[in-house]
């Protein structure tokens, strides 16, 4: 007997497959089977549907085998019971699913929480495992965990519960095209592979002498270099100052005024080239550049000397200061 139940007269469980009060359990003879409603509209975003409908999923497996043909011969004529040829219990046609050989797969490890959550995501929008119909890839998969996953999985319940369905056909269902279920290492192998890991020495101790040779070569390459290092030159930091010398007035001799700046020595002192420049009512001031070192010339010397010529040198002004 057949009956439907809204989830609200149970006990309430997540299921994020079917829209929220849109969705019904089906029960036969009080067991439940599967659910049907209006599919939630993350579902239908994820499978990429543009209208929005609803959804059947159900566990054909109590209609099938010894109990299936008991019922149906109830409401369908024996010659379709003959026809069809319903494989009862102790039939041939039942082949026993194979157990799980790993429980590793590229999606982690099925016995864990998070190996079935993994899937449980790769699976939101998805039906199968690889392409679009029903594959190897899923019986190894679907080989690979231990039990029926909780509720809480709800896309991997949907997609587990589909596979199941495949179990008489398996054998016939085609190959996969990659391998999604990781080889299960025997004992010998991993105790070979730890042996093999002790055998590797990290640290090289089995190369001292090497070593020790390298360790004296980057020494002395380093003492060399710092020994070429001492001999190079160290930058002496210099400056292009431009100086502007006023005279008295118009009837200062600027050739013995130019004469007298140019006087002035001083070690890290070099003058550089000069002209007269007008500045009004006939009077021409000199302007006259030079390069000094920052550490032994500054400018304050510079104008104090200059400014010494008193008979010619009004005053002294940097025109233009640039380090070089």
């Amino acid at each position: 007997m057949w009956k439907l139940r809204s989830p609200r007269q149970e006990e309430e469980r997540p299921d994020s497959t079917f829209f929220p009060g849109r969705c019904a359990e089906i029960f036969v003879r009080g067991k439940s089977v599967g659910r049907l409603g209006v599919l939630h509209p993350d579902v239908i975003n994820r499978f990429e549907l543009t209208m929005p409908c609803s959804a059947l999923e159900m566990d054909i497996e109590p209609f099938l085998g010894h109990t299936a043909e008991t019922l149906l011969t109830h409401d369908v004529p024996m010659q379709e019971v003959i026809k069809h040829k319903f494989p009862t219990q102790n039939g041939s046609c039942q082949a026993p699913a194979p157990g799980p050989t790993s429980t590793k797969t590229v999606f982690g490890d099925m016995s864990m929480q998070a190996g079935l959550k993994a899937l449980n995501d790769f699976l939101a929008d998805k039906s199968y495992i690889e392409g679009f119909a029903a594959s190897q890839a899923d019986i190894a998969v679907f080989d690979a965990i231990p039990s029926a996953p909780p509720p809480t999985f709800c896309h991997l319940l949907r997609w587990y519960s589909h596979i199941k369905s495949f179990q008489r056909e398996r054998a016939g269902l085609p190959s996969a095209m990659s391998q999604f279920v990781l080889p299960a290492i025997p004992p010998a192998s991993r105790h070979n592979a730890k042996d093999d890991d002790d055998d590797i020495d990290l640290f090289g101790s089995d190369d001292e002498a090497e070593s020790v040779e390298a360790a004296r070569i980057k020494e002395q390459r380093l003492a060399e270099y710092a020994a070429k290092k001492s001999k190079k030159p160290a930058l002496i930091a210099k400056s292009s100052i431009l100086l502007d010398v006023k005279p008295w007035d118009d009837e200062t001799d600027m050739a013995k005024l130019e004469e007298c700046v140019r006087s002035v020595s001083m070690d890290g002192l070099l003058w550089g080239q000069s002209k007269l420049v007008p500045v009004g009512y006939g009077i021409k001031k000199l302007q006259i550049g030079c390069v000094v070192e920052d550490d032994k010339v500054g400018t304050d010397l510079l104008e104090e000397a200059i400014t010494a010529f008193e008979e010619y040198v009004q005053s002294v002004d940097v025109a233009a200061f640039n380090k070089i």
